[in-house]
């Protein structure tokens, strides 16, 4: 199988530009006086402040800085002014900028991401591992029953880092249930965090079923993160939907989107398995092929 061409990052070891913010984030997680502050930090009333602050036209001083210091291509930008900082979050690529893989039987992602896919463990709690942090379906989902559906499956983890494009599409055609939404904090979703705290459990997160007529049904979650108060997605009620719709975005900062795949339905590409087991990220870009479905 040719390589793909996409880069890869081993956990902590990310040298594209982040590590500041990891020995920040360090600091925050891994000393008492951080953690205090963090009580505060991952409060949802903070994200909303900061959401107001990034929604009014003054936050468009930080725009420039931020393109610059992250190489941002703005070639492919639907619009070029904007009105207030989240405005350029969010922006929108022109047509054609993230095609989608044709390839029959493709398992694209969803989003721009350094992606890790986890085994879900075919027993009574359904287990799987991040960072040494111990999780259940159960308590991922809040639904006990739902969780039996996903027993030995594959759980999809694309975490968005500050510079992805943050809009996200539906990877598979089917039928969307209605959204269901678990309120909770706003931890990063850095993997440092993960070291101190079980952060997929505790933060904010909203998730729909989508049912399809050849690989099962597929769980789609979004995951709100440390100053991403809104997760915005465009349908919250029970509709048709199709491969390469757009879904939603999120607001400011890093933040995660989880798939579920039933048992031997998808198949990760060998290269992204072998490096989720080696504990490497490998950066995806929306609508890039990931697996294959059975």
């Amino acid at each position: 199988m040719r390589r793909l061409p996409y880069a890869q990052y081993r956990v902590r070891r990310d040298v594209q530009g982040v590590s500041g913010q990891d020995a920040l984030l360090g600091k925050l997680y891994g000393t008492a006086l951080g953690r205090m502050l963090l009580s505060v930090l991952v409060r949802p009333s903070v994200s909303r402040i900061a959401g107001w602050l990034l929604d009014r036209k003054i936050s468009t001083l930080a725009v420039k800085p931020f393109i610059q210091k992250n190489s941002i291509d703005m070639s492919m930008c639907v619009k070029q002014d904007f009105d207030s900082y989240n405005d350029f979050f969010k922006r929108k690529l022109v047509d054609g900028a993230r095609p989608l893989a044709d390839v029959p039987g493709g398992f694209v992602s969803p989003c721009d991401s350094r992606l890790t896919v986890y085994n879900i463990e075919d027993t009574d709690k359904a287990v799987f591992n991040i960072k040494d942090s111990e999780y259940t379906l159960s308590e991922l989902l809040r639904d006990r029953k739902l969780a039996e559906r996903y027993k030995g499956g594959k759980l999809w983890l694309f975490r968005l880092c500050v510079d992805d494009y943050h809009r996200y599409i539906y990877n598979v055609d089917g039928i969307q249930s209605d959204v269901r939404r678990i309120d909770g904090i706003y931890h990063t979703v850095n993997p440092i965090a993960s070291e101190y705290y079980p952060i997929y459990k505790e933060n904010t997160r909203e998730y729909c079923l989508i049912k399809t007529r050849g690989m099962g049904t597929v769980l789609a979650m979004e995951v709100g993160a440390m100053l991403v108060g809104r997760i915005e997605n465009a349908h919250m009620h029970r509709c048709r939907v199709r491969r390469g719709q757009e879904k939603g975005n999120f607001a400011f900062g890093g933040s995660t989107i989880i798939l579920l795949t039933q048992k031997d339905q998808v198949t990760p590409l060998s290269e992204i398995e072998k490096n989720s087991v080696d504990g490497i990220e490998t950066r995806v870009r929306q609508g890039s092929l990931v697996g294959m479905i059975k």
